[in-house]
């Protein structure tokens, strides 16, 4: 019997935030590398640096450090045989300055230690601070190996001189699998998705004057007037996608409410997976909502609120129906109510392209693990 290679692995992202999509990338990227893993003859032992890392533990059944304790995180990688840094927006300076030091300084500190280091499917940027251009460069440069989710973040790096060979993948949630959660929760809640359709709709806050949930409660109205729809928002982000969802169930007043649900405290990755699947159709400002929709064949609209949304649509070769500067009601309900007919045809004009990116999803794990046996086979 052929022996099993042992390879302890950190992985460094966003997670353990209560971010339904974070979360999903965290558990695609598991699930791939057992898969991969098994076909190479590894096992992988996955050790997470979490801001909840208890709960990250008990959820996936993985070690888990906590990612802001320096000692833990010294001690993880110390101990681990390489590092994983993604996927995610984990590289832009759009949300805070400090986004981009801290996991570098991740990425760093296992090169110090002497630790390979792998790149997984990120999206890179903005990065609005050309300070960080050479950060960015020397540590990726170091690494094993790089990819990213789209072409766009491709020519970022490139831009910034990093000299490294960068592989274009999807985003790995395209090849998250259902899992055992029940698909039918969606009519455990009230609602009979194969009597009227149902319309995910996934939501953030964005603009202060919240032009654009007040903008969508116009456009939902009239849907639901023309069609037996019924809506179910789908929080990929608790607390607050739960509280804009909220306030758009609010514009559409009392004499929607019947035929309004929402999906509450879903927190799993492939239980919202579960909620995405019984949908008609899926108005996604959310990435990741996209992303599951498309993983399920789910036709979707999506509202662009950073080009990370675009750059996923055009994958699909679509673009955003409206975006959280210009945002149309009459064309979202319009563009709303003609998926609803044509659904079928949507799924066989994607197929091809859904059934490649799942494939390609699986690519950076199974580089990784590569990586491992041709490093065993040279010893």
């Amino acid at each position: 019997m052929d022996t099993v290679i042992t390879k302890r692995i950190v992985l460094s992202g966003y997670y353990g935030f209560d971010n339904s999509g974070d979360e999903a990338v965290l558990q695609s990227i598991l699930l791939a590398l057992e898969e991969q893993g098994k076909a190479s003859g590894i096992r992988f032992v996955p050790v997470v640096l979490s801001i909840q890392p208890e709960k990250t533990s008990r959820t996936y059944g993985v070690e888990s450090a906590h990612r802001m304790r320096l000692g833990e995180v010294i001690r993880a990688i110390r101990g681990a045989d390489g590092l994983i840094s993604g996927g995610g927006s984990l590289l832009q300076d759009a949300t805070s300055a400090k986004t981009i030091p801290y996991y570098l300084a991740i990425l760093k500190i296992a090169q110090w230690l002497g630790k390979p280091t792998f790149v997984y499917s990120q999206g890179i940027g903005p990065v609005h601070k050309k300070m960080f251009f050479g950060w960015i460069r020397s540590t990726f440069d170091k690494s094993q190996y790089i990819s990213v989710r789209d072409q766009e973040s491709k020519q970022l790096l490139q831009r910034m001189k990093v000299v490294k060979e960068i592989a274009v993948v999807p985003d790995p949630v395209m090849g998250m699998p259902m899992g055992s959660y029940d698909v039918q929760r969606v009519a455990a809640a009230g609602v009979d998705s194969e009597v009227k359709p149902v319309i995910g709709v996934s939501i953030r806050y964005w603009n202060q004057d919240r032009s654009e949930l007040k903008a969508l409660a116009e456009a939902l109205k009239t849907v639901l007037d023309n069609s037996e729809a019924v809506i179910r928002f789908l929080p990929f982000h608790l607390p607050s996608d739960a509280a804009a969802s909220a306030e758009v169930r609010d514009h559409l007043g009392e004499a929607y409410r019947s035929r309004i649900t929402m999906a509450d405290n879903v927190v799993h990755p492939q239980h919202m997976l579960a909620e995405v699947s019984q949908c008609a159709v899926l108005i996604g400002m959310r990435l990741h909502s996209l992303i599951y929709a498309a993983s399920q064949a789910v036709p979707m609209l999506g509202i662009s609120y950073d080009p990370k949304i675009d750059q996923f649509l055009n994958r699909l070769r679509m673009t955003s129906v409206a975006s959280t500067e210009v945002f149309q009601a009459k064309t979202v309900a319009n563009e709303t109510l003609r998926l609803l007919k044509e659904r079928d045809s949507w799924r066989d004009e994607k197929r091809e392209l859904i059934h490649q990116l799942k494939n390609e999803a699986q690519l950076p794990a199974k580089a990784i693990a590569s990586f491992y046996l041709k490093a065993e086979d040279s010893r």
